[in-house]
């Protein structure tokens, strides 16, 4: 019987393989990774320095540990070069022809990288995966001073952490307020003052035009002429979902792999997950739904076929100087925020339609419990 493959060792192929274990214990199943096979949780790079936790301490299993813990072949370091639909099967850069039952693509998804002009251009760091991790940890041992291109999620997230460990940290972004896509002003303005109080230097409305050498460290031009030297630079613009090898096997895609409710790609067998995919257009790179899918997708592979489902999916923020949940509503065309200051010092945004109804909302600061009040007015993200 040839095995359920599934591609990519990051959180989605695994948590399937996880899932689908509890489902079915005896059929075939190979992960197929180009990384080294560990088990991590990847969103857990982004708040581990000040902690002093190792790229090995976050794994919980090597790939062997993974293989005997999921009951599964592991393939690692296996770079995945062409699928053929019609034959089931998958052809790796060693020229290895694997036959599969079903796919599984769980690629992830890319780091943006924008162009930079500079003789260090090079020397700007991404992390991506726990190989990225340890370089960097390696880079910036010596480090007192790390800067960080681009105020999303992920880099005020390191932000925090570089802080946390002692070191200098300026982040440089073109809009206006950090996490724009994702706040509002009010609140992305608040942010930014609890960031900068304690010691984030937010350097907002301008970008990094190029990264030069400067004697051992690094000096970041920005567009406005304005240069900062530094020991290190970290970019953090964002994600875009792996799609390469889905083109290229003829499988429709969009802003991800394009899949249904059951996460069937427009090839049979085929399915994906994760951040590379688009689940009735939406791509949504976080946790929640992330497991959502994989817990659906294990419950099809086991033979009942199931929908997937996103229950109101808030998104914490890991910076505690200056906590954030937030659950974005789908468009800000529909309602308008309103906003109340608590007496701790908590700012609560909520996003309303004109019949009253919560579409969204944005905390910053405040008690769990009222995350957990305003989550559950919340309507159902994919119902």
């Amino acid at each position: 019987m040839a095995p359920i493959v599934i591609l990519g060792s990051g959180l989605a192929g695994y948590t399937v393989a996880r899932e689908f274990r509890k489902l079915d214990a005896a059929t075939p199943l190979t992960v197929v990774t180009r990384d080294d096979g560990a088990v991590y949780s990847k969103p857990m790079l982004s708040n581990a320095l000040a902690g002093g936790r190792s790229a090995a301490a976050l794994a919980s299993a090597d790939a062997a540990g993974a293989a005997a813990q999921f009951n599964a072949t592991v393939r690692a370091h296996r770079e995945v070069t062409a699928i053929d639909t019609g034959a089931r099967s998958v052809t790796l850069a060693n020229g290895e022809r694997l036959e599969y039952s079903q796919l599984v693509l769980a690629l992830g998804a890319d780091p943006i990288r924008v162009p930079l002009a500079g003789d260090a251009a090079d020397a700007v760091m991404q992390v991506n995966d726990l190989a990225d991790y340890a370089r960097f940890l390696a880079a910036i041992e010596h480090a007192t001073h790390v800067t960080i291109l681009g105020a999303g999620l992920i880099g005020c997230e390191f932000a925090n952490d570089l802080l946390a460990s002692g070191r200098r940290v300026d982040v440089i972004d073109p809009a206006p307020w950090p996490l724009g896509r994702l706040v509002p002003e009010r609140v992305g303005r608040a942010m930014a003052a609890k960031l900068g109080a304690a010691g984030v230097n937010l350097r907002l409305g301008t970008t990094a035009a190029a990264v030069e050498r400067a004697g051992t460290r690094l000096r970041v031009q920005l567009a406005g002429g304005e240069a900062i030297d530094t020991d290190a630079v970290l970019s953090a613009i964002g994600l875009r979902p792996r799609t390469q090898l889905a083109q290229t096997t003829g499988l429709t895609v969009n802003r991800g792999i394009v899949v249904d409710r059951q996460l069937r790609t427009s090839a049979p067998g085929v399915f994906a997950l994760g951040d590379c995919a688009e689940v009735e257009g939406q791509v949504l790179p976080f946790v929640m739904p992330l497991m959502n899918a994989a817990r659906a997708l294990a419950k099809t592979l086991a033979g009942q076929p199931t929908d997937v489902r996103y229950p109101a999916m808030p998104v914490v923020v890991k910076t505690p100087a200056a906590p954030l949940a937030v659950s974005p509503p789908a468009t800000w065309a529909q309602g308008n925020w309103h906003f109340e200051e608590g007496a701790d010092g908590s700012l609560a945004a909520t996003f309303v339609d004109a019949q009253g109804g919560l579409l969204g909302f944005a905390l910053l600061g405040g008690a769990p419990a009222t995350r957990q009040a305003l989550t559950r007015r919340l309507p159902a993200v994919l119902d």
